[in-house]
C-alpha cells in the first residue's frame, strides 16, 4: 500500500469515526440525561439534513474556486471539533440546537471534500476508491464499540470522544496529499451547484418516480436514525451502540454482494428489495423484545446493508445509468439534496412527535405503535413504488457508487 493510499485510508477512518461517535447515541443523550423531548431530538437529528442542503453551495461556490481541498478540510474539522465541544457542554435545547446546527454545517461539506481528495489521487478510481472507503465503515464501528462497550451512549463523552477526534483529523488533513481546487478561475452559478440540470431528467417518467420514491422513502428512513438506540436501551438491550455495529458489518457484506446482485436481478427488483428491507425492519423492531423475539432486534439491525446498500447505492447506480456524462455529477448531487437533505429534514419534522404521541407515564414509550408508523409508511411507498417505477432496460454495465454515509 502505498503512502497515499494509507493517508487517504486514515483519512476515511477518522472521517466516519467522528460522525459515528456521536450520531447514533446522541438520541440516548438527550433524552434521558438532558430529558428533551421526541419532537427535540427529531430536530438535533434534523440538523445534519439542514446541512445536507446548504453544504452544496459550500463546496461548489467557496471549495471548488478558492481553497485547496485538503487545507479546507483541515478548517472546517479543527472549528467543526471546537464547536461539537461546545456543544457537548450544552443543556438548553435552544442553545443545543443551535451550536449544533453550526457543526453540521462545518462537518457535512467534508462528506464530499474526502470523497474528492481521494478521486483526485487515484489512477483507478473504480477499483481503489472502494478499498480506501471502506476503511471510513471500519472506523464508523470502531466508534459504536467504544461507545457501546464503555457504556457511554446516555453521556456527553461520545460527543467530545467526536469533537476531539474532528480535531485530530483537522491537523492530519495538513498532511494529505495537496489537491488545489477544482473550479478555480471557472464561473459557476447556484444552478450548478444545486444540480438543477439534471431535472432535465425527470422528464423521463421512470426518473420521476424515483426520485419521488427516493424523496419519500427518506422521510420513516429518519425514524431509525434518530431513535434506534433510545429505544434499544429504553428496553434494555446492553451494549446497544456496540450492538448496532453489527449493521455495518453487514452492510461491508452487502455491499461486496451488491454487483453479482444488479446483473441476475436488475435495478427495479434491487430497489424494491432495499424499500421492503426498511418496512421489515420496523415491523421486527415493532414487535422485538430482549426476551424470546431478541433476535428481531437483531435481525432488525442485520437488515442494514439491504436497507442501505440495495436502495442508496443501488439508487446512486441508476442515477449513473441514466444521466449523461454531462449532467451525471449534476444528478447525484440533486438526488443527494432531495433524500439526505429535503427527506430526512421532513423526517426529523415527524419522527419527534410520533414518539411523543406514544409516551407514557414514567417516561417510557409505547415503541410498537412508533415502530409501525414507519412500517406501515414504507410498506405503502414499496407498493406505489412496485406499481408505477418502470425503469427502461439498461445497455450497459452497472458503476460502482461512492456511498455518503454508513
Amino acid at each position: 500500500m502505498t503512502a497515499v493510499r494509507v493517508k487517504l485510508s486514515t483519512m476515511m477512518f477518522l472521517e466516519y469515526f467522528v460522525w459515528g461517535a456521536w450520531f447514533v447515541t446522541m438520541g440516548t443523550y438527550l433524552g434521558t440525561s438532558l430529558q428533551f423531548n421526541g419532537t427535540q431530538v427529531g430536530l438535533a437529528y434534523g440538523a445534519t439534513a439542514i446541512a445536507a442542503m446548504i453544504s452544496p453551495f459550500f463546496v461548489g461556490m467557496v471549495a471548488d474556486r478558492f481553497f485547496a481541498t485538503e487545507k479546507i478540510l483541515a478548517l472546517l474539522h479543527i472549528v467543526g471539533g471546537v464547536v461539537l465541544w461546545i456543544a457537548s457542554t450544552m443543556h438548553a435545547f435552544g442553545a443545543f440546537y443551535a451550536v449544533l446546527i453550526v457543526y453540521a454545517l462545518c462537518y457535512m461539506p467534508t462528506l464530499a471534500l474526502t470523497n474528492s481528495i481521494s478521486f483526485d489521487h487515484m489512477t483507478d478510481p473504480t477499483r481503489e476508491f472502494p478499498l480506501v472507503r471502506v476503511l471510513g465503515t471500519i472506523g464508523w464501528i470502531v466508534a459504536g464499540l467504544i461507545v457501546g462497550i464503555l457504556k457511554l451512549e446516555a453521556t456527553a463523552v461520545p460527543l467530545q470522544l467526536a469533537a476531539a477526534a474532528s480535531i485530530v483529523l483537522g491537523i492530519f488533513s495538513f498532511a494529505l496529499p495537496h489537491t488545489p481546487p477544482h473550479a478555480a478561475g471557472k464561473k459557476i452559478t447556484a444552478r450548478d451547484v444545486l444540480g438543477l440540470d439534471a431535472l432535465s431528467l425527470l422528464k423521463d417518467n421512470a426518473f420521476a418516480v424515483f426520485i419521488l420514491g427516493s424523496f419519500l422513502l427518506c422521510i420513516p428512513l429518519q425514524f431509525y436514525y434518530t431513535f434506534t438506540n433510545p429505544f434499544l436501551n429504553e428496553i434494555g438491550l446492553q451494549d446497544a451502540a456496540a450492538k448496532m455495529t453489527l449493521g455495518q458489518f453487514f452492510e461491508i457484506g452487502f455491499m461486496l454482494l451488491l454487483p453479482w446482485a444488479l446483473s441476475r436481478l436488475g435495478v427495479k427488483r434491487i430497489l424494491l428489495l432495499g424499500m421492503a428491507a426498511w418496512a421489515v425492519r420496523y415491523l421486527l423492531f415493532a414487535f422485538g423484545n430482549v426476551t424470546v423475539n431478541v433476535w428481531m432486534l437483531y435481525a432488525g439491525i442485520i437488515l442494514h446493508g439491504v436497507c442501505y446498500d440495495f436502495f442508496f447505492v443501488t439508487g446512486q447506480i441508476y442515477v449513473d445509468q441514466r444521466a449523461s456524462v454531462s449532467i451525471r455529477a449534476a444528478a447525484q448531487g440533486f438526488l443527494a439534496f432531495i433524500t439526505q437533505g429535503v427527506g430526512l429534514f421532513i423526517g426529523s419534522l415527524l419522527s419527534g412527535p410520533v414518539v411523543d404521541r406514544y409516551r407514557l407515564p414514567g417516561g417510557t414509550h409505547d415503541w410498537r405503535s412508533v415502530w409501525l408508523v414507519p412500517a406501515c409508511g414504507a410498506a405503502v411507498i414499496f407498493v406505489l413504488f412496485a406499481l408505477l417505477f418502470r425503469p427502461r432496460a439498461q445497455t450497459e454495465e452497472p458503476k460502482p457508487a461512492a456511498a455518503m454515509a454508513a
